[in-house]
C-alpha cells in the first residue's frame, strides 16, 4: 500500500491512544501542585480515583503536568475506610499556601465514617486558601469542612447522599445539589469514587484542555459501560455512532495489518466507491483512509515494539512495512525517535 509523504501526525482517534509516546511539546510551565487532606476513615476509592487521574495525566505527556502531596490532620499516619494505614507526606500545619512551594489546589478527602465535627485548624487553612484564590475540592463528604470554613456560602455542592440532611440542617446558606458532582469557579465537590474521577477530569480539562482528558479516558475508561449497560466501545470499529459501512472498513483494516489492503480492495469489499470511502473517513474521522491505515499500523507496531522482545525487522513485517528501513523512518516521523531508541527508553 502506498504511503503518503506529508508530515506525520496522528489524527484525533489515534492521537489519544499514542499521546504518551509522542514528542514532548515545549512547556516551561511549572506543574500544578495538588494537596489532598486525608481525614481519618477517608474513602480510599475516592482518593485513589482522584490521584489516578493526575498520575495518568502525567503519563500521557512527556513532561509532568501535576505533582501531588498528602496531608494528615495531626499525624502522618492516617487510617482509611478500608482499615489500611496510609503514610501521608506531611501534617496539616506543614501545608504551604504561598511562595515557590505553595499548593495550587487543595482537596479534602472524606468518607462514610469521617467525623463531621469541625476541625478548627482545617477550617482556618481552608479560609486562608480561599482568600489566596486557591482551587478547593471535597471528595465524598469533604464538602463538610468546606462548609465549616464558609467557602461554600451561596454555592451549590455535591456530597454523599447520607450527609445531605446534615448539611441542609447545619448550613442553610449552602445549596446541596442532587448531582453527584458540582464544579463551581474555584470549588469542586463530588459524592463518591466515580464522581471523584469525573471531578478531577473536569479540573484537568479546565487547566489543560480536552485533548489531555480524552487521552486519560483512553487509558482509564476502557471497561466502562454505556447508559444501556453495554460496554463502551474500546475500538473505533465498535463505535455505534459511526456508519455501519465505515465500521466494516475499520474492521477490515484492523484485521489486515500484516498485509494491508489497497483502497480499491476495500471499496470492493464494502461495495462503495473510492470517493465515497474518502468522504466517510473525512466526515467521521477527520483523516484519509490511507492516513488512518498507516496510523493504525504504526500504533500496532509501537505496541509490539514496547511490549515484546520481537526484532524490529519482524515487527516491520508484522505491521505491513516493505522494509525495516521504511518502518524506522515512519516510526521516527510519528514518535520523534527511532524504534531502537524507543525500546531503550521504555524502561
Amino acid at each position: 500500500m502506498s504511503q503518503i509523504s506529508e508530515k506525520r501526525h496522528f489524527s484525533h482517534r489515534l492521537r489519544d491512544t499514542n499521546s504518551a509516546f509522542l514528542p514532548a511539546r515545549q512547556n516551561d510551565a511549572k506543574p500544578i501542585s495538588v494537596g489532598f487532606v486525608l481525614q481519618p476513615h477517608f474513602s480510599m476509592m475516592a482518593f485513589t480515583a482522584a490521584v489516578d487521574s493526575l498520575v495518568t495525566a502525567n503519563l500521557v505527556q512527556a513532561a509532568p503536568l501535576f505533582v501531588f502531596t498528602t496531608f494528615g490532620l495531626n499525624t502522618t499516619t492516617v487510617r482509611s475506610d478500608l482499615g489500611i494505614d496510609i503514610s501521608a507526606n506531611h501534617i496539616l500545619d506543614e501545608l504551604v499556601l504561598e511562595g515557590d512551594n505553595a499548593l495550587d489546589v487543595l482537596i479534602v478527602c472524606g468518607g462514610f465514617r469521617c467525623n463531621l465535627s469541625e476541625y478548627t485548624p482545617l477550617s482556618r487553612t481552608l479560609k486562608t486558601a480561599a482568600r489566596r484564590q486557591k482551587v478547593l475540592g471535597g471528595l465524598w463528604n469533604g464538602a463538610v469542612p468546606l462548609a465549616y470554613a464558609g467557602v461554600l456560602d451561596g454555592l451549590h455542592c455535591a456530597l454523599h447522599p447520607d450527609n445531605h440532611a446534615f448539611v441542609r440542617e447545619g448550613f442553610p446558606q449552602v445549596q446541596v445539589s442532587p448531582q453527584t458532582m458540582v464544579v463551581e469557579a474555584r470549588i469542586l465537590t463530588c459524592a463518591g469514587p466515580n464522581s471523584a474521577l469525573e471531578m478531577m477530569l473536569a479540573l484537568i480539562e479546565r487547566l489543560h484542555g480536552p485533548v489531555i482528558v480524552r487521552a486519560i479516558r483512553e487509558i482509564l475508561s476502557s471497561d466502562r459501560t454505556t447508559d444501556d449497560g453495554h460496554p463502551s466501545p474500546f475500538q473505533a470499529e465498535d463505535d455505534p455512532t459511526l456508519p455501519d459501512s465505515l465500521r466494516t472498513l475499520l474492521r477490515l483494516m484492523s484485521s489486515n495489518i500484516e498485509e494491508p489492503l489497497g483502497i480499491e480492495e476495500l471499496a470492493d469489499y464494502v461495495g462503495l466507491s473510492r470517493r465515497r470511502i474518502e468522504r466517510l473517513f473525512q466526515s467521521h474521522l477527520e483523516t484519509t483512509p490511507s492516513r488512518y491505515y498507516l496510523e493504525l499500523r504504526i500504533t500496532h507496531a509501537r505496541r509490539l515494539l514496547l511490549q515484546s522482545s520481537a526484532s524490529i525487522s519482524s515487527i516491520a513485517v508484522a505491521c505491513g512495512f516493505v522494509s525495516s528501513t521504511h518502518f524506522s523512518h515512519c516510526f521516527k516521523d510519528f514518535f520523534g525517535v527511532s524504534p531502537s531508541q524507543a525500546r531503550l527508553n521504555r524502561g
